[in-house]
C-alpha cells in the first residue's frame, strides 16, 4: 500500500484520483487492484484502523486468526481461483464442520455420515427413505425457511439440527425468514462431508490481510477514515466514487433503515494444544447462548503447543452495530429496492458488495461482482484521459 497523501487535485478543478473507494474490503481491494493495473490512479479509504474488512486475520500466538469469524474461500471460476493466486498461495483446507446437538456430534453438511449418526442406515436408498417418509409435501413453494427445511431434510434433521440453531442464529423464528437462506446447506447421498461443491477450496498461506496486502499494493490507502466525515471533499477528489458500504447510509436512511444479522465474538488463548479437534463446531442446543466455536489452528493445520478459540453470539441489530448477513425479508428487500434505483439514478458513483448490494454474497462472487463493476464502467466510460 502506498503512504497516505493529504488531499490534493493535479490541476485547478481537476480530480486527483479516477477513483475514490469506499472500503477496503473484498469489493474495493478487487476493483483498486483492477482499476491501478489498468493504469488508473486509485485512493481507498476505510473507517477501521486495518485493511481487509470482515475477512481481516491477525497473528496471536503464532496462530492465524480470523477476526470476523471463519471465512473459507471456495469457487469454481477459473479466473477468480487464478486472480487470487496471483498475490498469495492457498492451503488445501477443506470445510467439514460438525454439529453439537444434545451431546452429540453430527457431520455437516448432512450427508451420508450424518444419517448414519442419527438413524443408523448405510445406504443411500435407506437414508432416501427415511426422508422421503418425514418430508413436508407442498403442491407450492416453500414459503418460509422452516417449510423449505422441512421439504428437503424432514422433520427429525430440522427439529434436532436446523431449528434451534436457526432460530440462535438469525434471532427470528424459521417461519418468518425466507426460504433460500437454508437451500445454502447442501443436502448429498454419499460419505463426502465436504460442505462446498466447488472446484476449488482453502485458506490464504499466511492470512487474508496478506491477501489484501498484495490486492492494494502501491495503492494509496486511508485508514481510520470516515467517508461521511467529509463526504463532499472526498468525493471531489475522484472523478468516480466507488461506495461499499451500506448503502442506506449513503442515502440518509430516507427509506428506512435496512436490518442485519450481527455478531459478538469472545476470542481466548487457552493453555491446550487441541481444544475441539475441528475448525468449526456448530451449537444447534437452543440452550447455548453461542451459535459455533471456531479453533482457528485447524486452517492452517497448525502444531502450536497454545489455541486460539472463537465462540461467536448473535447480537440484536442495532444502526451502530456491525453487519454482517443482510435479512433480506420482504420489508427489508422492499426499502432495499427503493436504495437500488435511488442507486442507479446517481450519476458518478459505482455501487457495489454486501452492503451496498444488499446480498449475501460469498467471498468469491464479491470479487466477481467487483470484476464485472470494472469492466462496466471502464466500457461506458470509454477510457479515462490519463
Amino acid at each position: 500500500m502506498a503512504t497516505s497523501s493529504p488531499s490534493r487535485h493535479d490541476a485547478p478543478g481537476r480530480p486527483f484520483y479516477d477513483y475514490v473507494i469506499v472500503g477496503a474490503g473484498m469489493f474495493g481491494a478487487t476493483f483498486a487492484r483492477l482499476a491501478t493495473d489498468a493504469g488508473h490512479r486509485c485512493l481507498v479509504l476505510d473507517r477501521r484502523p486495518h485493511i481487509a474488512g470482515n475477512c481481516y486475520t491477525e497473528t496471536v500466538e503464532g496462530i492465524t486468526v480470523h477476526r470476523y469469524g471463519a471465512h473459507i474461500f471456495h469457487t469454481s471460476d477459473e479466473w477468480i481461483w487464478s486472480f487470487v493466486n496471483r498475490y498469495v498461495r492457498f492451503n488445501n483446507f477443506v470445510n467439514a464442520p460438525m454439529a453439537l446437538a444434545g451431546g452429540r456430534l453430527y457431520s455437516l453438511p448432512f450427508s451420508m455420515l450424518t444419517f448414519n449418526q442419527l438413524w443408523g442406515v448405510t445406504r443411500p436408498d435407506e437414508a432416501m427413505a427415511i426422508i422421503e417418509r418425514q418430508r413436508l409435501k407442498l403442491d407450492r413453494e416453500p414459503a418460509n425457511l422452516e417449510e423449505q427445511a422441512l421439504s428437503l431434510v424432514g422433520t427429525d434433521i430440522y427439529r434436532l439440527l436446523i431449528e434451534g440453531y436457526t432460530r440462535k442464529q438469525w434471532m427470528r423464528d424459521p417461519r418468518d425468514l425466507p426460504a433460500w437462506i437454508i437451500k445454502r446447506l447442501p443436502l448429498r447421498f454419499t460419505f463426502n462431508n465436504n460442505y462446498f461443491a466447488d472446484r476449488y477450496q482453502g485458506i490464504p498461506d499466511g492470512g487474508y490481510t496478506a491477501l489484501f496486502e498484495r490486492l492494494l499494493d502501491g495503492v494509496e490507502v486511508r485508514l481510520g477514515t470516515d467517508f461521511f466525515g467529509d463526504r463532499d471533499g472526498f468525493a471531489a477528489l475522484g472523478r468516480t466514487l466507488v461506495f461499499t458500504g451500506r448503502i442506506d447510509e449513503y442515502f440518509g436512511y430516507r427509506h428506512g433503515e435496512l436490518e442485519y444479522r450481527t455478531l459478538r465474538f469472545d476470542t481466548r488463548v487457552l493453555d491446550t494444544a487441541n481444544f475441539q479437534g475441528n475448525a468449526v463446531v456448530n451449537h444447534c442446543d437452543a440452550a447455548v447462548p453461542s451459535t459455533r466455536t471456531i479453533e482457528h489452528k485447524h486452517f492452517a493445520f497448525g502444531q502450536q503447543p497454545v489455541t486460539v478459540v472463537t465462540d461467536e453470539f448473535p447480537e440484536t441489530w442495532t444502526r451502530d452495530a456491525t453487519p454482517y448477513y443482510p435479512i433480506n425479508d420482504p420489508e427489508n428487500t422492499r426499502r432495499f429496492r427503493l436504495y437500488e434505483a435511488q442507486g442507479r439514478a446517481t450519476e458518478g458513483v459505482i455501487f457495489g458488495g454486501r452492503l451496498a448490494e444488499y446480498r449475501y454474497y460469498d467471498m468469491h462472487q464479491v470479487i466477481g461482482s467487483a470484476r464485472i463493476a470494472f469492466e462496466r464502467h471502464s466500457r461506458a466510460d470509454g477510457g479515462f484521459d490519463l
